[in-house]
């Protein structure tokens, strides 16, 4: 595991503690619900660490305290946000059954961003699957997974991406997204690309152009 620390696992086993890095209110900036306001839970912990990986800081669980899920579902709810968006780091290395129920008694739709390294934990009204090259991805993401984003540096990640689609249910949608540090060099080959396959679409950070968390 990358960089990966859990201490007081006890407290992390009943799901009512997560170690979280930051938590904040935006627009959800990538694929099929771009635009769309959510509240963003990134908690601490990474076992894939990917080089492109631009929240570095989220891999180390120890450093992130353990946080009361019960005062982060009462902050969500007093910003009154319509959705949460779960995001790491790695979530589903969490026990995230306890956080969801809470979320939905609340009437609030929960989101899931995975690299499918981990089972799944929780129920989720949408799980955005990004699997990663070198990691041993769980099958069950194939399976339920709403939509399957993979990330592409160069030409070479197209095979990568391919693998994946043919592995993913009929009902998940495809997503292309630049990596963030080449995207002068590969958007156009990204675009070239998915007018030769329209099945896919492609996803943009658009919180980084609009310079929103």
């Amino acid at each position: 595991m990358k960089n990966l620390k859990i201490v007081n696992t006890e407290n992390l086993n009943t799901g009512k503690q997560l170690p979280v890095m930051e938590e904040f209110y935006s627009l959800q900036g990538e694929g099929f619900h771009t635009g769309s306001a959510a509240y963003f839970l990134r908690v601490g912990g990474c076992d894939v660490g990917c080089n492109f990986c631009d929240v570095k800081e989220s891999w180390n669980a120890d450093i992130h305290p353990l946080v009361s899920v019960d005062e982060v579902v009462m902050r969500i709810v007093e910003q009154k946000s319509p959705c949460v968006v779960v995001t790491g780091g790695e979530p589903c290395l969490y026990n995230l059954e306890y956080l969801c129920q809470q979320l939905h008694q609340n009437n609030i739709s929960v989101h899931l961003e995975t690299s499918g390294s981990e089972k799944l934990s929780g129920k989720f009204d949408w799980i955005c699957f990004s699997p990663k090259k070198g990691t041993l991805i769980q099958q069950e993401f194939y399976e339920q997974a709403n939509e399957l984003k993979v990330i592409i540096e160069n030409e070479n990640d197209f095979a990568w991406a391919e693998e994946n689609a043919k592995k993913m249910n009929k009902k998940a949608l495809l997503f292309l997204q630049p990596e963030w540090s080449k995207f002068d060099t590969i958007t156009s080959v990204i675009v070239d690309y998915i007018l030769k396959n329209p099945k896919w679409k492609i996803s943009l950070q658009s919180h980084k152009y609009m310079k929103i968390p």
